[in-house]
């Protein structure tokens, strides 16, 4: 079965004038471009445990984000200037929903383009924003994100990346974790420590850097559902032009910060990735469709996965128009990280002991829901980091006690390499 466009599109029924002339242009140009995506395959995962299948997938990610750049949909509020197509945050909206009803995504391309791009409009110089941003617009530069360290997770700005000042270049070394994506892209945008006798926070520079530069190394790691999605970086005497700061030297914190607070709306954002109806489906199969209790459990994964859209949408309007998020996005990546937590347990709950024994498309499913409970209440910035910075960033209250906010990032205790 393939649902009516009426079904696909929660959106529509509000538009004035002109805004429905838009989502039928909006409309007809994905059915001349696009597949409308098949509600049959309730069971689909975006996980490719083959290395080829997973480099096709990043691959045909991208090749559509150049398709929505040359028809004019890439960046659709984004300055002119820059590749963008100026215009309204509701377009952008609009286009969001109607695309939602399609097989074709930019996929890891358009998380990095949501993250990187406002960093860069926001932090970038003229220069640096005709170079990259028409780039990132079109997928001709796929970027990755090189920010976390062995040492330097949670505490990112713990981080130990040295990169020394050689005239025009940076001569970088360390090593970085958890890279998604990083063995495909051309590109990284990269935290380093440049000032070590200053506080943590405000020794850090932001670069960005070519992936094949000499001396840099990706190393896929493979994880219990056997995909190869993280890296390790190795960075050896890497040698990276001063024009590529992005922000001021020792001043990279305030662009990282930018980019955290985007990853976080994006990671939250639930739009186009229903669990209802799958769950509603185990629990048909297993019996428990007419169970009060299950039936309650799975109105509350509607409801969060409305509330998840309304708030991303929110915050999404709100940074096209240049204005600060009026909800702070750790709160909606809280909430993202809390609606899988209990979407993944009654996953597990509805297909029982099956889903352990069996090996069919419905048990991976099942798996795969609850796994990914785990990884959404880290990646990003996890709970508890997450709830600290909500409550000193939204609620105004008191700076969690610490003893190393003021001191020199040199004299700060640390772990040693061997553990």
């Amino acid at each position: 079965m393939v649902r009516h466009r009426s079904e696909q599109d929660p959106g529509g029924s509000d538009d004035t004038a002109e805004q429905a002339e838009f989502r039928a242009r909006v409309q007809d140009w994905h059915d001349r471009h696009a597949t409308v995506r098949s509600y049959d395959d309730l069971w689909r995962v975006p996980l490719y445990v083959d290395e080829a299948r997973a480099e096709e997938s990043f691959r045909n990610g991208r090749t559509w984000q150049r398709t929505l750049f040359e028809h004019g949909w890439a960046g659709l509020t984004w300055p002119r200037a820059y590749g963008g197509g100026g215009g309204e945050p509701w377009q952008a909206r609009i286009f969001s929903e109607v695309a939602a009803g399609y097989e074709e995504w930019p996929g890891f391309i358009g998380a990095t383009i949501a993250m990187l791009g406002p960093t860069l409009l926001r932090h970038g110089t003229e220069q640096q924003k005709l170079r990259f941003v028409p780039g990132l617009l079109s997928g001709e530069l796929a970027f990755c994100q090189l920010f976390s360290e062995p040492g330097a997770g949670s505490d990112l700005a713990g981080l130990a990346m040295r990169a020394e000042r050689d005239g025009d270049e940076f001569v970088v070394n360390g090593q970085k974790v958890w890279n998604s994506q990083a063995q495909f892209c051309d590109w990284g945008f990269l935290l380093v420590r440049t000032d070590p006798d200053a506080p943590k926070h405000r020794g850090i520079t932001f670069l960005l850097v070519e992936m094949e530069s000499s001396g840099i190394e990706a190393r896929p790691l493979v994880q219990m559902n056997g995909s190869a999605h993280f890296n390790e970086v190795f960075f050896e005497d890497v040698r990276v032009p001063a024009a590529n700061v992005v922000g001021e030297v020792d001043g990279g914190w305030a662009p990282a910060r930018t980019v955290l607070l985007n990853e976080s709306a994006f990671i939250g954002d639930r739009r186009g990735t229903s669990v209802v109806a799958p769950l509603s489906e185990l629990a048909r199969r297993h019996g428990h469709r007419h169970d009060p209790l299950v039936r309650q459990r799975l109105v509350d994964a509607w409801a969060r996965e409305q509330m998840q859209r309304w708030m991303g949408e929110t915050i999404q309007n709100a940074v096209r128009r240049g204005e600060p998020p009026p909800i702070d996005p750790g709160i909606m990546k809280l909430f993202a990280a809390e609606s899988k937590r209990r979407s993944g347990d009654l996953a597990a709950a509805l297909g029982g002991l099956a889903v352990v024994a069996d090996t069919g498309e419905q048990a991976r499913w099942v798996r795969h829901e609850l796994m990914g409970r785990y990884a959404v209440s880290i990646g990003g910035g996890t709970n508890e980091v997450m709830r600290n910075n909500v409550a000193e960033r939204a609620l105004g209250l008191p700076r969690e006690p610490g003893f190393d906010r003021d001191v020199p990032w040199r004299d700060i205790p640390r772990a040693s390499a061997s553990g």
